[in-house]
């Protein structure tokens, strides 16, 4: 159903760049502990065919709240974060994210839709990431959920 909010959909923010740094890398890495060595160790990633110390999967994502990416839509929105969780979080995969890749990407508000007659408000935004070499990376899927009231 249309909101209030539905003139900001199709919005784009400014794009932004990230490098991916070894350290930064082998943290999340270790977060989420993840034990392939592929992850901290280049002589064991190139041996099995990456260009170097390769990302863990999820990784897109904290490249994304690394550019300051995470409350653009709410900003516009002039939304009360406390009113806002995250409600999903997709990934679609195209190629690898290697330690020294610069990655580019860009938001877009893909979607704004209300539910419950518009107790809950949600918003879907969208991140393109390409790598350095112009591979497309990941491509992010995020719904943000919003209590309205």
């Amino acid at each position: 159903m249309k909101t209030e909010f539905s003139d900001l959909i199709g919005k784009e923010y400014p794009p932004f760049k990230v490098d991916v740094e070894k350290g930064r890398v082998g943290f999340f890495a270790k977060a989420i502990g993840a034990k392939d060595p592929v992850h901290f160790d280049e002589k064991e990633a190139k041996a099995n065919g990456y260009r170097g110390i390769i990302a863990p999967l999820t990784f897109g994502y904290t490249i994304a709240m690394d550019a300051g990416q995470s409350f653009n839509a709410l900003d516009d929105m002039n939304v009360d974060k406390t009113r806002a969780v995250h409600g999903e979080q997709g990934f679609t995969y195209h190629d690898d994210i290697c330690v020294g890749d610069t990655i580019s990407g860009r938001q877009e508000i893909t979607d704004i839709y209300d539910k419950k007659d518009g107790a809950l408000i949600f918003v879907e935004t969208a991140i393109k990431l390409r790598n350095q070499l112009g591979k497309d990376v990941v491509d992010l899927h995020s719904v943000i959920v919003i209590r309205n009231g």
